[in-house]
């Protein structure tokens, strides 16, 4: 039972607990943390490498380590190879073993490994509880075989969404199918809150924010935004490739200001914003856009959006209409023409805007992180 053991989160070496990074599962262990103490829980620990940043997040006890570099290139090829060969991930197990040798020195516990799915393996001859917690699909490149013996000592395997999770079951051998949760992530919904100031005369105000990569789409909204006059709408692309605002732009990045030189409409480009500055972002917005290409599990920025009040226009992939609900509009991932025309539609009704910003407003309270600690707590509370 969680009130008798502790609770313990792990996230990918090199990650950084702080509200200085936008980084999925920081976040989401930020929110589920947070809503334990406010539900008269014990605090939560997290392992954290001691390189990263400061401040950290006050919602967890944090618990350090001393990291070792990310594996190469090369040496992410030579585990592949390895595993298909049946034999261990030998550099991406010596990434994780520090972590895995913090938590030795620890009482025994729950430990909610995120993205680690060697973790359960690690930490095997211990006596902590191991759920692995997946934000993404992590398990293509594994045989079931492989996977079997990782995921042997497993209590539960959580994931974010129904669609992760109906993919992940036909990953698994049959054995540990019936050890799958789904929690779906949440928002904060006191930092994330409608504006209240009026909205001021002038284009429609469209907004993306994310990882500026491929995968993401932002160049889908720029194609489509092509399509309008400059007096129609204005573009706002906020994020970088990663998350330093003062690395050099990637060629896709470079890709996207060519694509912004030729439209008519206005695009303005903010690079990776610390996350204390991102909700007044959403509230100087009309409509957000999700134009993801990739079957994303599940999108914490349109949760943001929504609990902004905002009118969301996201890709019909992945868990993304799991999050939507109906109370934003879906378009088929990679289809500008498609995304314009739902533009087009908000654009000419203050109406159907003021209904979707409405609509998900109230989805977004129903989504608190309260309600996601819940979920999980009852899991947990089942081990």
């Amino acid at each position: 039972m969680v009130d008798l053991r502790g609770v313990i989160h792990t996230i990918t070496p090199g990650d950084h607990y702080s509200p200085r990074t936008g980084s999925a599962v920081p976040t989401v262990v930020h929110g589920l943390a947070a809503a334990a103490l406010r539900a008269g829980d014990p605090r939560h620990a997290v392992v954290v490498d001691d390189s990263t940043y400061q401040p950290r997040y006050d919602s967890a006890e944090v618990l350090e380590y001393r990291g070792i570099a990310r594996p190469t290139v090369r040496q992410q090829r030579l585990d592949m190879l390895r595993a298909r060969l049946g034999r261990a991930r030998r550099a991406t197990l010596d990434y994780f073993e520090p972590i895995a040798a913090r938590l030795e020195r620890e009482p025994p516990a729950v430990v909610i490994a995120h993205n680690a799915p060697l973790m359960p393996h690690l930490l095997g001859h211990t006596d902590h509880d191991v759920v692995l917690y997946m934000h993404n699909q992590l398990l293509r490149t594994y045989a079931r075989s492989e996977i079997a013996g990782a995921l042997s000592s497993v209590k539960r395997i959580v994931c974010v969404s129904d669609a992760l999770a109906t993919e992940t079951r036909a990953l698994l051998p049959r054995v540990l199918r019936d050890r799958v949760r789904v929690v779906e992530n949440a928002v904060d919904t006191t930092q994330f809150r409608p504006s209240l100031d009026p909205r001021p005369a002038g284009p429609l105000r469209v907004l993306f924010v994310g990882r500026v990569i491929a995968d993401k789409g932002a160049d889908v909204l720029l194609r489509a935004a092509a399509e309008f006059r400059a007096d129609e709408i204005t573009v706002r692309v906020v994020g970088s490739q990663g998350f330093d605002p003062h690395a050099v732009l990637s060629a896709h990045e470079t890709e996207l200001r060519r694509l912004a030189a030729r439209m008519a409409p206005s695009v303005e480009f903010l690079p990776f914003t610390l996350r204390p500055d991102v909700p007044n972002l959403y509230r100087q917005s009309d409509v957000l856009v999700v134009p993801s290409r990739w079957p994303e599990p599940s999108g914490l920025t349109i949760g943001e959006g929504m609990a902004t009040g905002l009118p969301v226009i996201a890709s019909a992939v992945g868990g993304i209409p799991q999050v939507v609900g109906d109370a934003g509009v879906l378009v088929p991932p990679d289809d500008p023409i498609a995304l314009a025309a739902a533009l087009r539609r908000l654009l000419e009704s203050t109406d159907e805007r003021t209904r979707l910003g409405l609509a998900a407003r109230a989805r977004s309270e129903t989504r608190s992180w309260d309600w996601a600690w819940g979920n999980l707590r009852a899991v947990l509370d089942a081990l």
